[in-house]
């Protein structure tokens, strides 16, 4: 079929793959083109076919020349009904560039959640990999989730604490500012928020995986979260997500801490820069401010996109003293907070208009990411033409896995 983007709310519900493959390969070569990382060389990515998830298995496999098993919830192609999704493709890309230099590279594709994907990770390192895993990359972001062992349903949430939330956000797609209110959560909207983005599901990830005798001695885990300017504190740093994210936080510690006893292991957080995601595109403000911040990030030539930021995060992470902030985090942010770059934000953020849109907002940068993320705008793709939809990870094939 020809496959054009049709987009709804902020997610696009195609995807199509010849330039979701066309971005992988993009990433996959400004990797190769940095040095080389004395890395890890095991590697369980959970969350691994979108936004940092994949550009961190990357960053792995043709930065540090690792094996890498990754785990996600994405969706086949229905015949010529509906394209897969971009995450499907994505990783059609990534084993295929993987394969072709000969890096192992198998795929898991199910509800991370749940025990049954679990187990089915736990019979795969055992049968493939012969070994143990030295890196555990955590990067799911999901809207809901089932407690595999009381059964509950949570359900997240995008709300202030406290207090409504009142500030200017903007519809990026067609560049209309407007302002958007949000009535404080409940008790019940972060305890549910903190089931889901909160850090029980990667805690029952590594206690598996450390129970089964497959974390190496040294092992590292890194999970993701984000902090922010002061601007967006009351819906995202100080509201429902923050909650989650500092129980993500406080779950770092304590990993740390067993990590350290058991193998001289350790976790970490990584505080990663604003950039457009399926999840951030989600959050009312954000989206406006990630086209300010691409604007002047731009202009001061700092900007980087998902790529560049797990390069920089790997690097940092196997560097001889891992370098954290106060709290323990490695902070792969810091472009962005960079006191020149916020004390502008601060100016235009102030003082923005609609007319003011064009030339402070890069509303054209952040589109194209947003395309991007489903294989859209890409150069040297044909979007007139017919393309097959109904694509096999080559892993989930029969006979497709390799072993190391």
């Amino acid at each position: 079929m020809i496959v054009q983007p049709k987009v709804r709310g902020f997610i696009c519900t195609t995807a199509h793959p010849d330039g979701c493959a066309a971005h992988v390969n993009e990433w996959i070569r400004y990797v190769k083109l940095q040095p080389t990382i004395t890395g890890p060389k095991r590697v369980l990515v959970i969350g691994a076919s979108t936004g940092f998830g994949l550009a961190s298995r990357i960053s792995a496999a043709f930065g540090a020349g690792a094996a890498t098993m990754g785990v996600f919830f994405e969706r086949p192609a229905e015949g010529d009904k509906r394209t897969a999704t971009a995450g499907w493709y994505n990783t059609i890309a990534f084993e295929q560039a993987a394969q072709a230099e000969g890096l192992y590279a198998t795929s898991i594709n199910g509800d991370a959640f749940s025990h049954a994907i679990k187990d089915e990770v736990v019979a795969r390192i055992r049968a493939d990999w012969g070994g143990q895993v030295d890196l555990v990359v955590y990067s799911i972001a999901s809207p809901r989730r089932i407690d595999p062992v009381t059964g509950e349903q949570y359900n997240s949430v995008l709300k202030p604490i406290g207090a409504t939330f009142t500030n200017q956000t903007i519809d990026v797609l067609n560049g209309v500012l407007s302002t958007v209110t949000i009535e404080p959560a409940a008790e019940e909207d972060i305890r549910q928020t903190v089931g889901v983005m909160g850090g029980d599901d990667w805690a029952l990830w590594m206690h598996r995986l450390a129970d089964e005798g497959l974390l190496a001695s040294g092992v590292k885990t890194v999970a993701y979260t984000y902090i922010g300017p002061q601007l967006t504190y009351p819906i995202y740093r100080q509201g429902t997500i923050g909650c989650a994210k500092a129980h993500l936080e406080q779950t770092a510690h304590q990993l740390d801490a067993e990590l350290q006893k058991n193998l001289g292991g350790h976790a970490f957080i990584s505080v990663n820069k604003a950039l457009v995601t399926q999840a951030s595109a989600a959050i009312p403000v954000v989206p406006l401010y990630i086209s300010l911040l691409y604007r002047i990030m731009k202009e001061k030539g700092i900007h980087e996109g998902c790529a560049e930021q797990m390069y920089r995060l790997f690097a940092r992470l196997y560097a001889d003293t891992v370098p954290t902030d106060a709290e323990g985090r490695i902070r792969v942010d810091d472009w962005e907070m960079r006191e020149d770059v916020q004390q502008e934000i601060a100016v235009r953020w102030s003082a923005l208009t609609q007319e003011k849109l064009a030339e402070w907002a890069d509303l054209v940068g952040y589109r194209e990411d947003f395309y991007r993320l489903f294989g859209f705008g890409l150069p040297g793709v044909n979007y007139e033409a017919d393309v097959v939809t109904d694509k096999q990870i080559p892993s989930l094939a029969p006979q497709g896995r390799m072993m190391v």
